[in-house]
């Protein structure tokens, strides 16, 4: 049962985030069976428009995710009420509306035309990679956050503070300060591009791991019963970290653009120094499960944590670690093995901790207790080493497709060409079409989960 009533506006929130994460998806496989059959589905939906919808449905649905977090755990955390229900359920339709037509534009009519019917003429902010969106969409974005963290804020100052709530104001602030610079648009390249990466790096490197820490912090203190003064203290050096490290970090993105020297080394020292908070905050959550204080009965819920720590450091940390060092990264950037890291980077980190707080809220924001029916749980496991698992396999593929990439484009004497180099990868990309399927079953199992029922002799057992 919710402590609260206005928590449970986080489900539309949690909702929105699934149906967009399936679509994402989609798209992604959309792309992956381009990379083997070039015309599939061509002209209805080209390459550059499957990528272009497939990386922003990311960004939409995940943004989805941290505010249904947000709307879940803040009334909680502060000891009150949600400051309006009704302004969050305002704000859920004009974001979902203007993201659904923001993509219909996408596929619908050419992107030059999706500029001029969107008045980009008068504040030039599009074709961007990431920040592809209309102007008026980002105008729209800015509004829904700003409204978004009003109602967070003054929830928070209007009650009690801790930690979890105000680390994750911070991140949701920076999120939100960090998005303006999508309407910098320099006519010089070198700042267009230094001055992109303080949205693009700054969020998924910076303020987006605030809102990772403490949405983990908030499902650990739940489900271990393990002091808040000691997880808290563990946030405090874990946030420290990733500030010290992430923020300076952004660096390693401004090799060979054209920026000062000096960045090659900053960049290198302060980016290798980036898996270190990913690592604590494994250590972090191990550590709690193993202190924990009580069997908590959403195991499922535990598993996405504990898989969120692990997977975030391999990808965001391990994988990231490969490739930061600016004597290699020369050779690797722009690779299979950038993609290899991004995809494991963001499923362990952000994909798989907003499945965590959706699997430990909906159960109480649907009545069920403090957690799903047994038969759910083993759905929403299997549906964990599905993801899990085929993300594990596209990442290695991606990665051997990325050396070979290296090896036969970058640094061989005689160099092949693009196009050729891509034709030696096909059973790569082949094997990582299979594994995207694989991934969509999970997914798939995943939405099942949500329908199950323990049937009527196990519930009689209990």
């Amino acid at each position: 049962m919710l402590k609260y009533q206005s928590q449970a506006v986080a489900k539309p929130y949690f909702i929105a985030a699934i149906g967009l994460f399936v679509a994402q998806i989609l798209f992604g496989l959309v792309m992956g069976l381009q990379y083997v059959i070039g015309d599939f589905l061509f002209p209805e939906i080209p390459f550059n428009i499957a990528r272009m919808v497939h990386t922003n449905l990311l960004i939409i649905w995940l943004l989805f995710g941290f505010m249904g977090a947000s709307y879940f755990l803040v009334p909680e955390e502060s000891e009150r009420e949600l400051h309006s229900t009704k302004l969050a359920l305002i704000l859920f339709w004009v974001f979902l509306i203007a993201s659904a037509l923001t993509i219909v534009g996408y596929l619908a009519v050419p992107y030059a035309t999706l500029a001029e019917i969107t008045g980009n003429d008068l504040l030039p902010t599009m074709g961007r990679e990431f920040l592809e969106q209309p102007t008026i969409t980002k105008i729209g974005i800015v509004i829904v956050i700003l409204g978004f963290i009003y109602n967070i804020g003054m929830t928070i100052l209007s009650g009690r503070k801790t930690v979890v709530s105000v680390v994750l104001l911070t991140g949701l602030v920076g999120l939100a300060v960090f998005f303006l610079f999508a309407f910098y648009n320099p006519s010089n390249l070198v700042l267009d591009k230094y001055f992109w990466w303080w949205v693009i790096h700054l969020w998924v490197e910076g303020v987006w791991e605030l809102i990772l820490g403490a949405i983990l912090a908030f499902v650990l203190i739940k489900v271990t019963g393990v002091d808040r003064e000691i997880i808290e203290k563990w946030l405090y050096v874990i946030i420290a970290m990733v500030l010290i490290t992430g923020v300076i970090g952004t660096g390693h993105h401004y090799y060979y653009i054209g920026t000062p020297g000096y960045w090659l080394w900053i960049g290198s020292i302060f980016s290798a120094l980036e898996p270190i908070p990913f690592f604590m905050m494994m250590l972090f959550a191990f550590t709690m499960v193993n202190r924990r204080r009580k069997d908590h009965p959403n195991q499922a819920a535990v598993l996405w944590a504990l898989g969120t720590a692990v997977t975030a450091f391999l990808g965001a940390g391990v994988w990231g670690f490969m490739h930061t060092l600016a004597p290699v990264n020369y050779y690797t950037h722009g690779t299979q093995l950038t993609a290899a890291h991004g995809h494991l980077a963001f499923y362990g980190a952000y994909v798989l901790i907003v499945l965590t707080i959706i699997s430990y809220a909906m159960p109480l924001i649907r009545n069920q207790g403090e957690a799903a029916p047994a038969k759910a749980q083993k759905l929403e496991k299997l549906s964990f080493w599905l993801m899990t698992i085929s993300m594990f396999a596209i990442t290695l593929l991606l990665t051997g497709a990325g050396i070979m990439q290296i090896m036969t484009q970058r640094m061989a004497e005689d160099p092949m060409s693009f196009m050729a180099v891509q034709d030696s990868l096909t059973s790569f990309y082949w094997l990582r079409a299979v594994a995207g399927v694989v991934f969509l079953v999970g997914l798939f199992v995943y939405i099942a989960s949500f329908f199950a029922k323990d049937d009527k002799t196990s519930m009689a057992t209990k």
